[in-house]
């Protein structure tokens, strides 16, 4: 049996294959049938859990992060992008985990969320999400981003990451990149909010990421390619969904185990090998 998913994210191939192997030995060593679909439902329902344990850890070790790093002196504001919360992960979320845990501590002064065009995740997801939880929020145009930190409306910025390489590079939601870099020019930390799932230490920077491509439809077509055409017909489109940021313009990596901070001994770089090794007590090699 092949596993197919989506080429940029990480953790989707990871979930699979260890399924596979669950129902693998199941069917192997069981007689009935049965037994092999509720050994898949058991592994699913504990990854349900864990995920939801794991979001929650990096919500609390970022809220905590961040606090310090302002020197608890006030009342913060922080920009996110595409969804990160519990409509992309199993429940809670990495970036909005997040902003979820500065609210629930009071020190949220507001959440901005982007557009995330072309499909429109952060208008249509982060929103409701934002909205239902009744966390103070304001959606904003992906390129009225940079005009935001500029009217210094901004403290931080926390993106999630579909993968990360074992430099630091971070492939995430397409306008990452812009937004790091505008975040950079502005003076304004920008911090990668994912599970230790969703680092690959296999790849050694992000020219090694494999990029999906989108539909043209997506950007010719209203609602994310849904709706009415409003694109001249004939234009090419080059519709990448996911962009790398390289790792010098990422301040930290917060995981379920802590923040990941660059090393002054090191040329001001992640050493995230060393620090999966000291935060799970396992080799990488």
């Amino acid at each position: 049996m092949s596993i197919f998913s989506r080429p940029t994210a990480v953790n989707l191939s990871d979930a699979a294959i260890k399924l596979k192997e669950i129902i693998s030995k199941a069917a192997s060593t069981v007689t009935v049938p049965e037994s092999v679909f509720q050994a898949y439902i058991e592994a699913a329902e504990i990854m349900l859990d864990d995920d939801v344990a794991t979001n929650k850890a990096i919500g609390s070790h970022g809220a905590n992060f961040l606090q310090h790093q302002q020197n608890n002196s006030k009342r913060f504001s922080v920009l996110t992008h595409c969804n990160t919360g519990s409509l992309a992960t199993a429940g809670y979320g990495t970036a909005l985990g997040v902003i979820r845990a500065l609210h629930a501590q009071g020190v949220l002064e507001r959440a901005y969320c982007t557009e995330t065009r072309p499909f429109n995740q952060g208008s249509r997801l982060t929103a409701f999400e934002l909205v239902h939880e009744k966390i103070p929020a304001t959606l904003i145009a992906d390129s009225a981003a940079a005009a935001l930190m500029k009217e210094d409306r901004v403290d931080a910025v926390i993106v999630g990451a579909d993968r990360v390489t074992a430099n630091g590079d971070t492939a995430n939601k397409i306008g990452t990149y812009s937004l790091a870099l505008c975040a950079m020019h502005h003076h304004i930390p920008f911090y990668v909010a994912a599970p230790l799932t969703s680092i690959d230490l296999s790849l050694s920077s992000g020219q090694e990421i494999v990029i999906e491509e989108r539909s043209a439809k997506e950007l010719l077509h209203t609602r994310g390619g849904l709706g009415e055409q409003v694109a001249a017909s004939g234009i090419s489109v080059w519709n990448p969904a996911f962009d790398v940021t390289p790792a010098n313009l990422i301040a930290g990596i917060i995981t379920e185990k802590g923040v990941i901070t660059k090393n002054d001994m090191k040329d001001d770089a992640f050493d995230i090998k060393d620090f999966i090794e000291k935060a799970t007590g396992k080799s990488t090699v």
